[in-house]
């Protein structure tokens, strides 16, 4: 094995077993505990005890995780490229802690592969047999989960996983990296523009440039420029539901108020199913660091709360399929069919939309060659990693440009924030700002907006313009984070429902006035507080007309809609319509109680 990152000098626990694997991986970053006695002793009573010989593979990479393994005696290593010339050690456990990341719970493919190191005992319990035991020790589940979401970010910051090779110049390898990167699914990308690796990996696979992008996994599975929804497939995510079965509630969205609305209706017993055109957790899942959210005092990631909101869904039984970019809704024989861009539908006895919005792109000269490579519309893990030496810029006045410029100067030594308006005030909250004024790398450039970006193979600098004075002057920023409010993506909803002037969707009082009154006359009742101008379709969060744009006010309007969504059951039923007993069904997983 090669590329040994586990630092074999340093420090392990202080225990008679931990002492016995000398090359065990420090938990350095929370993400490696070493299970209690006690909790060692509750997964022994349903687990299956086994020997392990040195070389036995526990998971192997692109397979499912279907076992979850503890280390009783001996080590095991985790590697990525097991038996490839490009194989790498990543870390390596000892007695008491386990085998597995977030994929473990989520039923993605393993991006890793766990052998044996040195001979000893495992424990092996089914995903189900785990799930049954967390939901009875919540102090265990979080321990797992926890460990979970560390080691995918650790994952994400080694590059491990699969390839992207493409030029930064290419729309698709922008595509690819985006829906990577937004589905916090670990890779890394080769520039086919300035990476050697590039060159040889063409060779290897007998391609040519004008054939990429291609993904590469393991040295063994090729796809030439595939849709988003082939490499979602590659990786384990769930696709729609075969069939056409007529669900209780369907849910187009999966950031904060979808997945608020999915617990929810789930919990409740509903049938439901939600789809998400690129990726779950919407702005909010990019977002680097959310202080005001409410029951996280020391804050939390965006990443973080959306994988715990699709972990807790996921456990009331709520189906998620990612990709699936709805392209249209009507009403049919009393149930609403949502048709999808590849041609496939969904029907559901009601419909909540929360599309949210999508950040506007900076249209300036110099800009779009630069996208995806050098200027960006979120500031994640992935972005930061590029940034670690040179100065930045982040476009914007309000919380997401805040919270970008703070996370991005943990990274860069500059960050530039450049705002239009005189002061932070109107659109940025107080705990942002008074971070932002004492951090000594964020420097903040008022009534400023950039008129250009310059740069061949990568960003070089941005032209900035005093909007008082007409002054022109070059920052030198290698990269620039764009944060300058959102268009709501309703697109696809123009003939179907009331949309105000700038195409949110009008909701209750509003979308009843612009109602012809036989339609609300023949319901018996008025619009529902966030019914929209068609009966049985609801709108939260963002895509809402008048909604307010945080993630607190998002996540209550979307358990806020299922209360709506029985009532207008409810009315149907009482009406004579479809039958209103929600269709009860088993958990069909079940994560932290």
């Amino acid at each position: 094995m090669s590329g040994d990152e586990t630092q074999p000098g340093a420090p392990v626990p202080d225990d008679a077993e931990a002492e016995s694997v000398p090359f065990e991986t420090p938990d350095i970053y929370g993400a490696y505990p070493r299970l209690s006695d006690d909790q060692m002793a509750c997964l022994a009573q349903h687990g299956r005890r086994r020997e392990a010989e040195a070389g036995d593979v526990l998971i192997r990479e692109g397979e499912r995780c279907e076992m979850f393994y503890v280390v009783l005696s001996g080590s095991v290593a985790v590697v990525e490229g097991y038996g490839t010339p490009s194989e790498r050690l990543l870390r390596v456990h000892g007695p008491g802690r386990f085998i597995g990341e977030l994929g473990l719970l989520n039923e993605q493919v393993a991006f890793y592969t766990a052998v044996v190191r040195d001979p000893g005992d495992v424990l092996a319990l089914s995903m189900d047999q785990l799930r049954d035991l967390v939901t009875r020790d919540s102090v265990l589940g979080d321990v797992v989960l926890r460990a979970c979401l560390g080691r995918r970010a650790l994952l994400v910051g080694q590059g491990a996983g699969f390839r992207i090779i493409g030029s930064r110049y290419s729309p698709d390898t922008r595509r690819l990296r985006e829906f990577a990167a937004r589905n916090r699914l670990p890779h890394r990308w080769i520039d086919l523009e300035t990476d050697e690796e590039a060159e040889a990996l063409l060779r290897r696979f007998a391609v040519g440039p004008e054939q990429t992008p291609l993904v590469i996994w393991r040295d063994t599975t090729l796809l030439r420029n595939p849709s988003n929804a082939e490499l979602a497939r590659l990786i384990g995510l769930p696709p729609l539901p075969s069939g056409n079965g007529r669900g209780d509630v369907l849910i187009v969205g999966s950031g904060p108020a979808g997945l608020a609305a999915a617990v929810n209706a789930a919990s409740e017993g509903l049938d439901t199913t939600v789809v998400e055109a690129l990726a779950t957790g919407g702005q909010a899942g990019t977002s680097s660091r959310i202080d005001n959210c409410f029951g996280f005092p020391s804050g939390i990631s965006g990443a973080e709360l959306t994988e715990r909101a699709v972990l807790q869904a996921g456990k009331f039984g709520a189906r998620i399929s990612v990709p699936a970019e709805a392209a249209r809704l009507e009403r049919r024989d009393g149930y609403f069919t949502v048709g999808f861009a590849d041609g496939s539908e969904v029907t559901a006895r009601t419909v909540v939309l929360a599309t949210g919005a999508r950040y506007r792109r900076l249209h300036v000269p110099g800009i779009e060659p630069l996208e995806g490579s050098s200027i960006h519309y979120s500031a994640t893990v992935y972005e930061a990693q590029q940034c670690r030496s040179d100065p930045v810029a982040v476009v914007g006045g309000g919380n997401s440009a805040g919270q970008a410029a703070l996370f991005l100067a943990g990274y860069a030594p500059q960050v530039y924030l450049l705002v239009r308006g005189p002061s932070l005030d109107a659109h940025m909250s107080r705990y942002l700002i008074d971070q932002i004024e004492r951090h000594p790398r964020v420097r903040v450039l008022l009534h400023t907006e950039v008129s250009e970006a310059s740069g061949n193979e990568a960003l070089e600098a941005v032209t900035v313009v005093d909007r008082r004075t007409g002054e022109r002057r070059d920052l030198v920023v290698r990269a620039l984070f764009v944060f300058t409010g959102a268009n709501p993506r309703t697109a696809w909803l123009s003939d179907a429902l009331a949309l105000d002037a700038r195409g949110y969707v009008l909701t209750g009082a509003e979308a009843q006035a612009c109602s012809v009154p036989e339609l609300w006359q023949s319901q018996g009742r008025a619009c529902l507080t966030l019914e929209t101008s068609l009966p049985g379709v609801f709108a939260v969060g963002d895509v809402r007309s008048g909604s307010v744009k945080r993630v607190a006010s998002a996540v209550g309007e979307g358990a806020m809609s299922i209360h709506f969504v029985h009532r207008y059951l409810g009315y149907t039923a009482a009406s004579g319509g479809t039958d209103s007993s929600p269709h009860i069904r088993p958990k069909e997983s079940a994560w932290l109680a």
